[in-house]
Parts: structure tokens; C-alpha cells; sequence
């Protein structure tokens, strides 16, 4: 073995490279242990509604460990999410001393059940709102698809001038709206041969001719029947 120089050159260059990595690896544990490079500055791009910097301080310190190269982006990143009113997050390191927050906060679209909101992107988030905005309920995981619904009636209505306040979508997966002006309808499951847009398209349609030209307030209308609707009358005395 001793006599073979190529041998000896393949053994000798293998242990360089190992020499090589135990030294980089010893480097870089100075580098992340070493106090010559501290953080000392985080900043945020982003406009802030609901969140304030002091918010932001807090959540960031509980995550931040070590200086400037050991910081875990990823850990700091995970913590400001969990903040009620922050969707998404960004984190980057800004050489010498800085790591740079981009922030994106939810906007509230409507309230869901009586502790959460449903954001522009149908996703639901633990914070509520003091706006007057819109109501929504329905089974865990329907969020999305009450927001994408909720775009659609709101559409189909408002030939009428009719908006919807409360979109619900029942735990047998039925839907109900209710109107600004107190109209309760009932649109039912939503099926292939029937669905729920179809039925109050053929409301609106009708409605001129039926509804609009009765004097008394409306309370219900049931548009489960296929080729017509049953109606309510709100009680007027008292």
C-alpha cells in the first residue's frame, strides 16, 4: 500500500477534504456563536390596519435566538403569523445587523359564526372586526366556498337593490340568506338539476311582477319549490 503513490494521493486527498469540511463546520459554529455580528434592527414593509409594531416586537423577540447568521428566519416567520390579523410573512436578513418583515394582514370580508372573520380570500381567521360587515356561517372547511357564494348572490340581487347581510350554510349544507331590508329566503341544497343560483336568478326575474308590487313587507320566501316559491307576510300589527 505504501509503495502505491496513487493510493497514497486518493487517501491523502480524502482526508484534506474531510480536514476541509471539520474546519468549515468549526467556522461556522464561531460565526453563529460569535458576538462580533449582532441583530440589532428588524423592520416592516406593509401597511399595518390591526397589528401594531409593538405586537409585531414582541412576537419577533420570542422567536429570535443568536445573532445576525443564527436566527431562524423560518421560526421568526411562523411566530408573526400567529398573530390574529397577519396572513403572511416574509423574512429576510439585510447585511450588517437587520432583518427586513414583509407583512401582508388579513381584510375582513364578513364575520364568521360569533368568535372569527372570512378575509378576501375566503379563508378564516381568528380576529373580528368593528365593521359593519356581512355574516356567515356554515360547516368547518366551507369558508371558501360561503365566500364564493356570498360574490354570487350579491350579483344576482342587485338588479333589485337587494343585498345580502347573513349568508348561512346549514350543517345539512341547505342555504339561507338574509335580505338588508329583513327578507329571509330559503334556497335549500344546492343540486346539479337545481342550484341555488338558478333559484334566485328566477326570483329576481319574477319579482317585479310578484313581490315588487305588493304593498306589505315581505318576511320569507321559500324557493325550494321547482316552479315557483311560497311567501310569508310580515305581521304588521303591534
Amino acid at each position: 500500500m505504501w509503495d502505491n503513490p496513487r493510493l497514497l494521493n486518493a487517501v491523502a486527498g480524502v482526508l484534506t477534504g474531510i480536514a476541509l469540511l471539520l474546519l468549515a463546520f468549526a467556522a461556522a459554529q464561531l460565526l453563529l456563536r460569535s458576538p462580533l455580528f449582532p441583530l440589532r434592527e428588524i423592520t416592516v414593509r406593509g401597511t399595518l390596519a390591526h397589528t401594531t409594531k409593538a405586537q409585531l416586537a414582541q412576537a419577533a423577540r420570542a422567536h429570535i435566538a443568536g445573532n445576525f447568521f443564527a436566527v431562524d428566519l423560518g421560526e421568526v416567520r411562523d411566530g408573526l403569523e400567529q398573530l390574529p390579523w397577519v396572513r403572511r410573512v416574509t423574512v429576510r436578513r439585510v447585511w450588517p445587523d437587520r432583518l427586513e418583515v414583509g407583512l401582508e394582514e388579513h381584510v375582513a370580508m364578513a364575520h364568521w359564526g360569533d368568535d372569527a372573520s372570512v378575509n378576501t380570500y375566503g379563508e378564516r381567521f381568528g380576529a373580528r372586526s368593528d365593521a359593519a360587515l356581512p355574516y356567515f356561517a356554515g360547516p368547518d372547511g366551507t369558508e371558501a366556498e360561503v365566500t364564493h357564494r356570498y360574490r354570487n348572490f350579491v350579483a344576482l340581487l342587485a338588479p333589485l337593490g337587494k343585498e345580502p347581510v347573513r349568508v348561512v350554510l346549514t350543517q345539512r349544507y341547505a342555504w339561507q340568506l338574509l335580505l338588508r331590508d329583513g327578507l329571509q329566503v330559503m334556497l335549500g341544497r344546492d343540486t346539479a338539476e337545481h342550484p341555488v343560483e338558478a333559484r334566485l336568478a328566477r326570483f329576481v326575474a319574477v319579482y317585479p311582477e310578484t313581490l315588487g308590487t305588493m304593498p306589505q313587507q315581505h318576511a320569507y320566501v321559500d324557493l325550494r319549490y321547482p316552479n315557483g316559491f311560497a311567501l310569508r307576510i310580515s305581521d304588521s300589527k303591534g
